[in-house]
């Protein structure tokens, strides 16, 4: 997220702001509304008001439980990774907590559990996306996560959260009981699939292989039309016997329909072959070094 080489930190900090607000529509008016425990400290804050107002007769409010619970989690992940890892965790945490602090409650689902893993699992997603696009976390389990994923890169964050929501889950199993408890794990697979595919998606890019007799040409087409870098790889045709050039490009969903016309255009019997690059690095694409866990430094 730079222009001219200077980080659009302002925008950073909205979409964690804006992220955190969803996540608090999700916790505060869908999941805490409907009895359902999706994982995160939030669902630990969820089980804990249900507890205390059983014993007590109030319940100990969300935002209290999940800005306490943050503290010793936000000094672990300073003194191990440093500062600069948690000073935007710090912006979410506070943030989320102010979100369920001062947001209205509204009971988006009602009574129908299947609307509120439905709705909930989205907005979540779409929040903890946000907020991870954004360059941070809201601490919690996300944080928790991100801190092992820098030992487990082969796993995404949103994997993990996965794992250790379900862990939770099965503890809100025992409050609210089974029945909520089932459609909790539909909210935490949504939760899971919205915040890595939007994650993923702003990555996604197009791989293309092209065989061509005339790859002078569509080289020139590449580097001047598309602004893109290609490669040239040599290849033999194993039926033919013949030498050829094989182009080797990356370039973006959008450019992928121009670039198949215009190499249709320039070579009709070329042959190319498309396919789904899942995160590119380097110059034109996402920075080097800089994955979830990166931006938060």
């Amino acid at each position: 997220m730079r222009i001219n080489g200077k980080k659009k930190i302002p925008l950073e900090y909205l979409m964690i702001i804006a992220g955190t607000g969803l996540m608090s529509i999700a916790i505060n008016s869908v999941f805490d509304a409907s009895g359902m425990v999706t994982g995160g400290f939030s669902g630990i804050s969820i089980i804990l008001k249900k507890w205390t107002s059983q014993i007590w007769g109030y319940g100990i409010p969300l935002w209290v439980t999940n800005f306490v619970l943050n503290i010793p989690l936000f000094l672990t992940g300073w003194k191990i990774c440093g500062f600069s890892f948690v000073k935007k965790a710090i912006v979410g945490e506070i943030s989320l907590s102010f979100w369920l602090a001062v947001q209205p409650v509204w009971n988006l689902a009602g009574n129908d559990l299947l609307l509120a893993a439905l709705y909930g699992g989205v907005i979540m997603g779409t929040g903890i996306g946000l907020v991870f696009l954004g360059g941070g976390t809201t601490g919690g389990t996300d944080m928790m996560a991100a801190i092992i994923q820098k030992y487990i890169q082969h796993y995404s964050i949103a994997q993990i959260m996965q794992v250790i929501d379900g862990l939770i889950v099965l503890v809100g199993m025992y409050v609210f009981g089974v029945h909520e408890a089932l459609y909790a794990i539909i909210a935490v697979f949504i939760v899971t699939k919205v915040s890595d595919g939007l994650i993923e998606g702003i990555k996604f890019s197009k791989t293309a292989y092209i065989i061509t007799s005339k790859p002078d040409e569509i080289s020139e087409m590449i580097m001047n039309d598309l602004k893109r870098g290609v490669t040239g790889i040599n290849a033999r045709g194993m039926y033919s016997g013949e030498d050829k050039l094989m182009l080797f490009c990356v370039v973006n969903k959008k450019q992928i329909v121009l670039l198949k016309k215009k190499v249709d255009e320039i070579d009709p019997d070329a042959f190319v072959i498309v396919s789904d690059a899942r995160e590119v690095h380097g110059e034109g694409f996402l920075e080097k070094n800089k994955s979830v866990v990166n931006m938060m430094k």
